[in-house]
């Protein structure tokens, strides 16, 4: 299986990411994994990424797109991947076309999880954390025994600024400027998987599994 799982924020890609790799017995390739990988090892795209980092600049597609041409090409790869994080734009998608084609190991499917605006607001705007051991809650899902205060070492639950209602709405939007053109760009191509992201993760995964399945039985 050849896979890429694309979605919004808050849809849940890095948890059925795990669960699909898993399933279908593939490496779970993620562009953050990649990166801490090159960058731990010192390798030459490692340290070229370390130096737009260090400067808080963002890392030019150029250097994110030969990490993952690299990592594509490792043996654990061959028989299949589950792509998360990339691509994330148009140009990358066109880019990792010609790296398959030139290997002769097209994509299988491109999965969609498809959540409603509303949803993602509610799922990541009611994140608490808390300030003392780090452990997380959730004000609809996931609810500390007493409001605001940790259960497992009784300290003060704050809300990460990049939980709120606001960043979280600004997240959805740069997602819809640079990445869901993506979607409309595996749509054309035929191989573009969409479900929906509700329910629990055992049902969305089960979901997933059979939409694959149908797909690639084709």
């Amino acid at each position: 299986m050849r896979l890429i799982l694309v979605g919004p924020p808050g849809a849940g890609k890095g948890t059925q990411a795990v669960h699909l790799a898993a399933h279908y017995g593939i490496p779970h390739i993620s562009t953050g994994d990649i990166f801490r990988h090159n960058m731990k090892n010192e390798t030459e795209l490692g340290m070229l990424a370390k130096s737009y980092v260090d400067r808080g600049e963002l890392v030019p597609d150029t250097v994110t797109n030969e990490m993952v041409k690299d990592r594509l090409s490792d043996s654990d790869a061959k028989k299949g991947f589950l792509l998360d994080g990339f691509p994330r734009n148009v140009a990358q998608a066109e880019l990792l076309r010609k790296i398959l084609e030139k290997a002769n190991t097209p994509l299988d499917a491109v999965l969609e999880l498809a959540l409603d605006d509303a949803e993602i607001i509610a799922r990541l705007s009611g994140r608490r954390t808390c300030r003392n051991c780090g452990a997380t809650f959730h004000m609809i899902y996931e609810k500390p025994a007493t409001e605001g205060i940790c259960d497992t070492c009784k300290s003060d639950l704050y809300q990460r600024p990049d939980d709120s209602e606001e960043v979280v709405k600004r997240r959805l939007e740069v997602y819809a400027e640079q990445t869901k053109p993506i979607v409309s760009f595996y749509q054309a191509e035929g191989i573009l998987l969409t479900i929906p992201a509700v329910g629990d993760i055992t049902e969305i995964t089960q979901r997933a599994i059979a939409a694959l399945t149908a797909a690639v039985s084709r």
